[in-house]
């Protein structure tokens, strides 16, 4: 019984050790199926996700229009701060390994953790105006003539006031509302905002990989709007397939992989290399940024060269994001012109780019994908063209102007997460070491114990057959020894008994 035990202990130790049942455990885990618990994770994660948003406000407008400073000056206000609930909604599991979901990313304005209010009076660009500007600087002289009467006559400033909340998610115009009715199929909406743009998800939809086929997919999308490329872009530059949205990042990541990360307010999707390693909240995290030269335009990297919209360039450190937003001329970089072209903070007063404050990182579990904390951070920009010959707008060819810059962060897990994901990443690999190894010395012992109980069992044996064998042995010594003494005996009597003269006489 006790080999039986520890020969079985023994099995169950090389099962362990051959199959690792803990990764496939946590595999099923891992991967995406109805009401499972990484997928109800994913569908609306739990966690505080918060939009920081901060405005460049004009600081000396009537000096620099009237030629009096030669450079535009702004003042960093804010951050106004939003909550984002994030959540995949009305989900369709697929037959081929993926999901069918619709991105929701509603936005509540956040008072106690903002500096300032919605109310907040800011000098801003007239974005409308530079716009309808830039686009129209190669139209007939009539049609020119035409455009710059009519801005004079509705008196439409290239600098105007209006507040926090106007500016990010929406004012009136009345260049706008003429342009809705004269453009539709170009200006489809009566008001311009920002922030308003970055978060129209109508009508949007994705296909997410759920880790039927390949647990390292898991969460991460397949398509988006239908397709595996974006229509703003050409090449390379249009994949988002295998991106990540932030929720969920690959399974099982090496550390020399590169990810892929996208959000709709990036026009793009942008690849993340590993920079370092840190312990945050009890979990082994890689620390991620974006790659190096990643806003490039081919000046560095030739294969961002199809970011280069109809064949022109930005500076290096903008990419063109026309097609995202309105067609107008927006372009993003990182905030303050981190890492950009110098020429664009010459231009320009008011910025001081830091990289603790204005460059993105992501804290990444490498086993499960999961975001620990991070912090996704751009600008977005008016890259205007030769629009000198435009009215009201003479002071701004060529100028890259800053309006705002966001960070989208998540900074801790809440409790239950992080104690679930402890648990899993930390807790069940050692228990699984710690049985298997207790299983190999439980079992060796068992097997010694009864090898021993065998051996100890078999010279026992042995010496009670011994110590017989010589018993027998003395008993058939003695018995010899009295038949001999009684042959004796026999013989003597024998001798008295008989008619011996001879005997008698000596007797």
């Amino acid at each position: 019984m006790l080999m039986i035990l520890g020969l079985c202990s023994l099995a169950s130790g090389c099962f362990i050790l051959l199959c690792h049942p803990y990764e496939m455990i946590f595999k099923w885990k891992v991967s995406f199926s109805e009401g499972g618990e990484t997928f109800e994770l994913w569908r609306k994660p739990p966690v505080d996700l918060y939009v920081k948003i901060y405005l460049f406000n004009v600081t000396n407008r009537d000096e620099y229009l009237k030629g009096e400073e030669s450079k535009i000056r702004f003042q960093e206000v804010g951050p106004y701060v939003y909550k984002e609930s994030f959540e995949h909604a009305d989900v369709i599991f697929n037959e081929n390994g993926t999901l069918s979901a619709i991105p929701v990313h509603p936005l509540k304005y956040v008072p106690e953790m903002s500096n300032g209010t919605e109310e907040d009076l800011v000098i801003m660009p007239n974005i409308a105006l530079f716009s309808i500007t830039n686009v129209m600087k190669d139209a007939a002289y009539l049609t020119r003539w035409g455009l710059n009467t009519l801005i004079r006559q509705t008196d439409t400033r290239p600098l105007v006031q209006m507040t926090a909340r106007e500016f990010m998610f929406g004012y009136q115009s009345t260049l706008v509302t003429l342009g809705n009715h004269l453009m539709p199929s170009w200006i489809h909406f009566d008001k311009l905002g920002l922030i308003d743009r970055m978060y129209d998800f109508d009508g949007d939809s994705e296909t997410i990989y759920t880790g039927e086929t390949d647990i390292r997919m898991t969460g991460l999308i397949d398509t988006y709007n239908g397709d595996v490329n974006l229509s703003q872009w050409t090449g390379k530059c249009a994949n988002v397939q295998g991106a990540s949205d932030g929720a969920k990042f690959p399974s099982y990541i090496q550390p020399n992989d590169t990810l892929l990360f996208f959000r709709k307010s990036l026009c793009r999707s942008a690849r993340l290399v590993r920079i370092g390693e840190q312990v945050i909240e009890s979990l082994d995290t890689y620390k991620y940024t974006f790659r190096e030269n990643e806003l490039d335009n081919g000046a560095v990297n030739p294969e961002n060269k199809c970011f280069c919209r109809q064949g022109r360039c930005l500076q290096a450190g903008l990419i063109d994001v026309t097609d995202c937003y309105y067609g107008f001329p927006i372009a993003l970089s990182y905030p303050h012109f981190y890492k950009s072209d110098p020429s664009l903070l010459e231009a320009v007063d008011g910025l001081n780019p830091k990289k603790e404050l204005h460059e993105s990182y992501f804290y990444i579990q490498p086993k499960s994908g999961l975001p620990v904390k991070l912090a996704s951070r751009f600008q977005i920009n008016m890259a205007l063209q030769d629009i000198g010959h435009m009215a009201r707008v003479e002071k701004f060819p060529g100028l890259t102007i800053p309006m705002l810059w966001f960070e989208i962060g998540m900074y801790k897990l809440p409790t239950v997460m992080k104690t679930r994901f402890w648990f899993y990443l930390n807790f069940m690999p050692v228990a699984e070491e710690a049985i298997m190894y207790l299983l190999f010395i439980s079992g060796i012992v068992l097997f010694i114990w009864s090898i021993m109980r065998i051996l100890t069992g078999q010279t026992k044996k042995s010496s009670l057959e011994l110590l017989e064998m010589k018993k027998k042995k003395q008993k058939m010594q003695t018995n010899k020894q009295i038949d001999s003494k009684e042959k004796e005996t026999d013989v003597y009597n024998t001798l008295l008994s008989s008619n011996n003269p001879n005997l008698t006489l000596i007797v």
